[in-house]
């Protein structure tokens, strides 16, 4: 049936139905008011920690537009409408910035961007499932469908994942499937915190959740928008009009809430970097530039951007980035701290990936101590970056004997020519 306000209020019982015969023994309401997402939230906030996932649609806009909500504690759940016309968010928000209870998400990055976008906050604390599953072995970015299926021993119907998550009435099978999202990932999560906690790895993935809930992670500033692109300008004059018509596009389409492509495509930002057209009909000779949109107001404002870059002074225009050509030995080196992480990382029972990837290797190989980053940084030092810092340092070898390799310490090492095979904890 429909409320008096137009909303979905069918499916619940048939749903409640159906997560009994599986065993799940779970509530479960389809919220469409501020005050039953109220009473909800009352609910969920008695547990220590909460399940949470989004259902949202981005192909049309540059806000991803939130379309369901779905949360979840041990013998309760709720999914809630945030396109009802009688609710109001306030409640989850207030939820989402509970310190008292966890917040738990998998791949939890564009859930919070959204409770930032609409809620000016960042959830706090947070568990990423997906994180905390790489800690625990599972390998790298597992999916939650692979999760379920190794932890819950149970599989999801995937059918539903692609639908239009904007039409009313939502379908049955769309509900089963978006409250799948959290109620098995109860399970997931007591799993992998009680696995962590065995191993004495929780400030592992706590270390990774301070970085996912730091403000400027999510608060990305018009004038830094071009470090997204690929090109590798030649002058400071083409950086510069690359850094400026990147603003340009990115203060449009968050004005217009369309996507960066709908505005003006890399490539076009490319060319206009190398090209610097200041008018309309300089716009027009480029082959990246759509057959009349030069005479559109977008193309007025951008040959005004371009043009008043072209007046900065060339003591002011931005340094280009250093080369970041490898010294000579440092591509063998890498290849060698490829093992080693493979190596540290099958001892530890952790991905690799999340102990360094292929930047960290470079860095490393090239500049030893002196590389700026995450795995010469916290646990990831401790566990696999002090290693890496003696192999290229010539104080830690690999060896192959035996059809296995195993790591030593060298003469100028502390224990000169001692064998630590895979003993590399």
């Amino acid at each position: 049936m429909w409320g008096a306000s137009g909303t979905h209020l069918i499916g619940v019982c048939s749903i409640q139905r159906a997560y009994s015969a599986l065993g799940l023994g779970i509530s479960m309401k389809l919220i469409t008011s501020t005050k039953d997402l109220r009473e909800a939230v009352q609910q969920l906030s008695k547990s220590d920690f909460v399940t949470v996932d989004t259902e949202f649609i981005r192909e049309t806009t540059y806000w991803p537009e939130l379309c369901l909500i779905q949360m979840a504690v041990p013998e309760y759940s709720a999914l809630v409408d945030p396109l009802a016309d009688d609710i109001d968010l306030a409640p989850f928000f207030e939820l989402m910035a509970d310190e008292k209870v966890t917040k738990v998400f998998h791949a939890a990055r564009q859930d919070i961007e959204i409770v930032f976008h609409r809620g000016g906050l960042i959830p706090n604390p947070v568990f990423d499932t997906q994180v905390a599953a790489m800690v625990c072995g599972f390998g790298d970015s597992i999916s939650y469908e692979q999760l379920v299926q190794r932890i819950a021993g149970a599989q999801i119907d995937k059918s539903s994942r692609f639908t239009d998550w904007r039409q009313r009435p939502l379908s049955e099978k769309q509900l089963t499937y978006a409250l799948a999202d959290v109620t098995h990932l109860v399970d997931i999560y007591q799993n992998l915190r009680d696995q962590l906690q065995r191993e004495n790895r929780e400030h592992w993935v706590k270390e990774e959740m301070d970085i996912l809930t730091a403000w400027n992670t999510y608060d990305i500033q018009p004038e830094d928008s071009w470090r997204r692109l690929k090109l590798r300008a030649r002058k400071p004059i083409e950086l510069a009009v690359l850094q400026s018509v990147a603003a340009w596009r990115e203060i449009t389409a968050r004005q217009r809430n369309v996507p960066r492509r709908r505005v003006l495509k890399d490539d076009a930002i490319y060319e206009i970097a190398q090209q610097q057209p200041q008018d309309a009909s300089a716009l027009a000779r480029l082959r990246t530039i759509p057959r009349g949109w030069e005479r559109s107001s977008a193309a007025t404002a951008l040959a005004d951007v371009v043009a008043k870059t072209m007046t900065i002074p060339k003591e002011e225009l931005p340094r280009l980035p250093k080369s970041q050509r490898m010294p000579e030995g440092a591509g063998a080196a890498a290849d060698l701290l490829k093992v080693l992480l493979k190596l540290v990382a099958d001892n530890q029972g952790v991905a690799a990936k999340v102990l360094a990837n292929s930047d960290d290797i470079e860095k490393i190989a090239a500049k030893g101590g002196d590389a700026d980053v995450g795995a010469l940084r916290g646990w990831r030092r401790e566990v696999f970056g002090e290693k890496a810092l003696k192999l290229v340092q010539g104080d830690l070898a690999l060896k192959f004997e035996n059809r296995r390799i195993s790591v030593f310490e060298t003469d100028n090492g502390d224990q000169a020519g001692s064998q630590q095979s895979n003993q590399l904890d």
